[in-house]
């Protein structure tokens, strides 16, 4: 047994992620003030043409949240009102949010053994009230999108990436959010490429699509004086996207980082009876938002680990068809057993890139002591 806690080790640690940027962080701050175009500023177009480029996509709109993203990319290709979007139970809540809130009607598929949308189940739940089709790259993990891509093309459906986990991640080679009609991406204090503050953008190709996205993330203006279309505010903060160009210089070394975590922790924790790791397709690239486990005990495992200092998190405990939210939907528990198997074993370990090689093996160390594996 651990006799003393070697070094408290949080589940995400932003502060030090900030430290060695902070000078070009001010820096960026600074300009913005100095200037004063604080509403789609010069910064929001440099980083939306910069973001485009890193996805392999014409064009990306910068918004006020991965949420506003999931929802103008809906609004854009005409979802709503009597329409139907194929998803996944085990997302966060705003996937889904996103598709009730345009009028729209979600329904759920269950995952595979990774989380990931099983595009075995799709042809069953397909009908003609189906819109739109909107696999999650959960954890920074691609879906299967050639299968997910023929399936759209058989059924002429529209295909929305909910990459909000998965920015520079990779599917034979394509990034994220290139694949289908829109990519959706969240700069949430918590992604891999995160504002100091909220943010989203969208990804995508069509020229047409780019001038009425344009307008819906800024009231339906399409300039100051002539309002197209109803909408809301959802415009990228200027602060916010000079913020992003600094860390975007980064993110493909802290990128590199987590990768080094994960493939760390899968050399460290293989073979240990009651544990089973994440597995990264060999035709994919995973950027590892989250570092998930699926532990037997886990509730026990999260305890112990917590009273050595280490912190971890539950990505998610309740899947969204059993939220009180989601009882109008007509869902009940024992309808997506995969995905509910998986809210009572799934454990997100730390792998921010600040975190240190010797707390991760402290992390190591205690998995292994809890299982009976020193």
């Amino acid at each position: 047994m651990i006799q003393t806690i070697k070094e408290t080790i949080p589940y995400v640690d932003l502060a030090a992620e900030h430290v060695s940027i902070k000078d070009e962080l001010l820096e960026a701050v600074k300009r913005v003030i100095e200037h004063g175009q604080f509403i789609l500023g010069p910064e929001v177009e440099a980083f939306e043409k910069a973001f485009a480029q890193i996805c392999g996509t014409n064009y990306a709109v910068g918004v006020n949240s991965g949420t506003d993203a999931l929802i103008l990319a809906l609004k854009a290709l005409g979802i709503g009102t009597g329409d139907e979007v194929i998803t996944v139970p085990n997302s966060f809540i705003a996937t889904t949010a996103a598709i009730c809130l345009t009028g729209a009607q979600p329904k759920f598929v269950d995952v595979n053994e990774q989380g990931l949308m099983d595009p075995s189940l799709l042809e069953a739940q397909v009908n003609e009230k189906t819109k739109a089709l909107l696999p999650v790259h959960l954890s920074g993990l691609p879906c299967d999108m050639n299968r997910i891509k023929a399936f759209c093309k058989k059924h002429k459906l529209f295909l929305i990436e909910d990459a909000a986990q998965a920015i520079l991640a990779e599917y034979q080679g394509q990034r994220v959010g290139s694949f289908g009609d829109i990519g959706c991406f969240s700069l949430h204090p918590l992604k891999t490429l995160n504002a100091c503050g909220d943010g989203g953008v969208l990804t995508f190709n069509n020229p047409e699509l780019y001038e009425k996205i344009l307008m819906l993330r800024n009231l339906g203006l399409k300039n100051r004086d002539q309002a197209i279309l109803w909408s809301s505010n959802s415009r990228l903060d200027t602060m916010q996207a000079a913020i992003l160009l600094v860390k975007l210089r980064y993110l493909a070394e802290w990128t590199e980082k987590r990768r080094e975590h994960a493939l760390a922790y899968n050399q460290s924790l293989n073979g240990i009876e009651g544990l089973k790791l994440p597995q990264e397709d060999p035709s994919c690239l995973g950027v590892y938002h989250t570092y998930v486990v699926r532990a037997a005990r886990r509730d026990a495992l999260q305890e112990y680990l917590e009273k050595q200092g280490i912190g971890s998190k539950i990505h998610y405990p309740i899947p969204i068809h059993l939220q009180e939210a989601a009882k109008d939907l007509g869902y009940k528990r024992g309808d997506f057993p995969v995905c509910e198997r998986e809210a009572q074993n799934i454990l997100s370990l730390p792998i921010y890139p600040d975190l240190k090689e010797e707390q991760r093996e402290q992390i190591c160390a205690a998995i292994r002591e809890f299982y009976g594996e020193v």
